[in-house]
C-alpha cells in the first residue's frame, strides 16, 4: 500500500496549476488518458448502463452541479454576473456519474452524506461505489477541460459553504482543477462528518502544495488498485 505523509501548514499554494511545461504535459496525460478509458470501457459501460436500467428503470447517467476551479481567486472584483461563482468558491461545472441511486433520491431528504447502509443507493450502485466505476462518465468532463485524472474531488455548493464555515481552509481545494481521483479518495472513503471531511481536506491540501506528475502516477497506480479490491465505499 502507498503510503504519503500529511503535513499541515498555515497556507496552501495560490498557483492555479503546476509551473512551466508541466501544466502541459499533464493535460496532455489528461485528455490521451480519458479518451483512452472512455474508448476502452465502451463495452463496460454498456454493460453497466444495462445492469442499473434493470436494477432500478430510470436514467443511467446521473448529473449534478459541483464547485469547479476558482480561476479567479486573487484577480479583481468580477462582473457582477460572475459574482455569484466567485461568492460561491468556485466555477460551477456539471459532473456525470453513473446513477448508483434510486430516482429523486433527495427528494425528501434534501443534500445529505452518503452513508455505509444508505437505503438510496440500489444493488448495482454498491457494486460501483466500492469499484468507483461510478465515476467513469467523469473522462468527459476531463475531456471537455472541466476536471482533471487527479486532483481534489469536486463537491457540491451546499456542502462546500458548510465545511468553509466549519473548516477555513476548505475552499483551498478549490485553488486547483478537480479530479476523477485524488489522494484523499484513495486513502480515504465518503464523507460522513465534518470530521471526515477534515481529514480528506489534509490530504488535498498535500496534494495541492506537493502536486507533481510523479504524485498524479502513484494515485492513478493507487486508485487501480482500489478498483480491483473493491473497497473505494469504505
Amino acid at each position: 500500500m502507498l503510503i504519503f505523509p500529511v503535513t499541515r501548514s498555515s497556507k496552501a499554494s495560490d498557483s492555479s496549476e503546476p509551473p512551466g511545461s508541466s501544466s502541459h504535459l499533464k493535460r496532455a496525460i489528461d485528455v490521451s488518458g480519458a479518451a483512452l478509458g472512455l474508448l476502452a470501457m465502451i463495452p463496460v459501460f454498456a454493460i453497466i448502463g444495462l445492469s442499473i436500467y434493470l436494477d432500478s428503470p430510470g436514467p443511467i447517467f446521473f448529473k449534478q452541479e459541483r464547485v469547479g476551479i476558482n480561476r479567479r481567486r486573487g484577480r479583481g472584483i468580477p462582473p457582477e454576473k460572475e459574482r455569484r461563482s466567485l461568492d460561491r468558491f468556485g466555477r460551477p461545472i456539471h459532473v456525470y456519474k453513473f446513477r448508483s441511486m434510486v430516482v429523486d433520491a433527495e427528494r425528501n431528504t434534501g443534500p445529505v452524506w452518503a452513508a455505509n447502509q444508505d437505503n438510496r443507493v440500489t444493488r448495482v450502485g454498491r457494486f460501483l461505489r466500492r469499484t468507483r466505476l461510478d465515476e467513469f462518465p467523469q473522462f468527459w468532463n476531463v475531456l471537455r477541460g472541466e476536471m482533471s485524472l487527479v486532483g481534489p474531488r469536486p463537491e457540491r455548493f451546499f456542502f462546500v459553504q458548510r465545511l468553509k464555515e466549519a473548516i477555513p481552509e476548505y475552499d483551498q481545494r478549490c485553488n486547483i482543477m478537480p479530479g476523477v481521483t485524488g489522494l484523499a479518495q484513495v486513502r480515504c472513503g465518503y464523507d460522513s462528518s465534518v470530521e471526515s471531511a477534515n481529514r480528506k481536506l489534509q490530504y488535498d491540501l498535500h496534494y495541492v502544495r506537493n502536486r507533481s506528475l510523479s504524485l498524479d502516477f502513484k494515485i492513478l497506480a493507487q486508485t487501480v488498485n482500489v478498483i480491483v479490491r473493491g473497497d473505494g465505499a469504505r
